[in-house]
């Protein structure tokens, strides 16, 4: 009669057991299915990886116009550099809130936007002005171009050294499109009425200097950026917007050097009153909470 014996385990030899590798020290296979995906494999990192794409486009946008804008002027298109200058405005405005609102801020954006900002309002407009009224007048010309395009390069570099200890509602001196605003909407009315640059050469030299001068102060301009776009507003409020929307569309270059030459002084105005009424007038914030403005761009 046959019996169901199960063999017996055959022992390892001593040598077989030395050479193996404890169980407690072997490693283990790591479980795939519960390991995040990587970063590459990831839909939703694809996603928010690639509409990074759509902020650099409008900074890559204004970058072209601040070039647009230098060879017009090497061609003595002057009314065309001033109005691609208004346009890279317009485009660097804009990239930073589209990163806002798609929540594409990177440092990348952040330092581009810099570099962009600083051929489209520091170097175009040096070099516009200086073909169209400085060159006349020899040293001095070629000096208050140097002075505007080194007052923007500081400006910039300030502005991001600053960022995070800065009060969102001021900015630290005039904004380097804002006096890039000056200079080339002071050329764009006068070549629109047919004035030459050389009859008007000292003009230029007061206002290239005023505006690459105002951007190392520290004269505080307000900013806008408290202004919220979601809170509801008078019907006046909106009628204004349209009466200065068809003021611009009836004399692009004469309302648009009135805003800014307004804008310009504004920012004095603010700095007496606030030493009138014995108001600090540093922007410095006594707080780092709100750093608003790192990598929007």
């Amino acid at each position: 009669m046959s019996r169901n014996v199960a063999p017996f385990p055959q022992q390892a030899s001593l040598s077989e057991r030395a050479d193996a590798v404890p169980e407690s020290d072997t490693p283990l296979e790591p479980d795939r299915s519960r390991q995040a995906p990587e970063p590459d494999d990831d839909p939703a990192h694809r996603r928010r990886r690639g509409i990074y794409l759509l902020p650099n486009s409008f900074t890559a946008a204004a970058l072209f116009c601040g070039f647009y804008a230098i060879v017009m002027a090497m061609s003595g298109r002057y009314d065309s550099a001033a109005a691609a200058i208004f346009a890279a405005m317009v485009l660097d405005s804009l990239d930073g809130r589209v990163a806002r609102m798609t929540n594409t801020q990177s440092e990348f954006g952040a330092q581009f936007d810099s570099l962009a900002d600083m051929v489209s309002f520091g170097a175009a407009p040096a070099l516009i002005i200086y073909e169209w009224s400085l060159r006349g007048l020899g040293k001095l010309g070629w000096l208050a171009a140097f002075v505007y395009c080194a007052g923007a390069a500081l400006r910039l570099a300030r502005f991001n050294t600053n960022v995070a200890v800065i009060d969102k509602r001021y900015f630290q001196g005039l904004p380097s499109p804002a006096a890039a605003a000056l200079v080339a909407g002071f050329l764009w009315i006068m070549t629109d009425t047919g004035v030459q640059g050389a009859h008007v050469a000292w003009l230029s030299f007061v206002i290239t200097l005023f505006a690459g001068l105002t951007m190392v102060t520290n004269v505080p301009f307000y900013s806008f950026k408290d202004v919220s776009f979601r809170r509801s507003v008078p019907f006046i409020s909106i009628f204004l917007i349209v009466l200065l929307i068809g003021l611009i569309a009836y004399q692009p270059p004469l309302v648009l050097f009135g805003l800014f030459v307004l804008y310009g002084l504004s920012g004095y105005v603010v700095y007496v009153w606030r030493r009138i009424k014995g108001r600090p007038v540093s922007v410095i914030a006594t707080s780092v909470d709100e750093p608003d403005e790192r990598g929007l761009h």
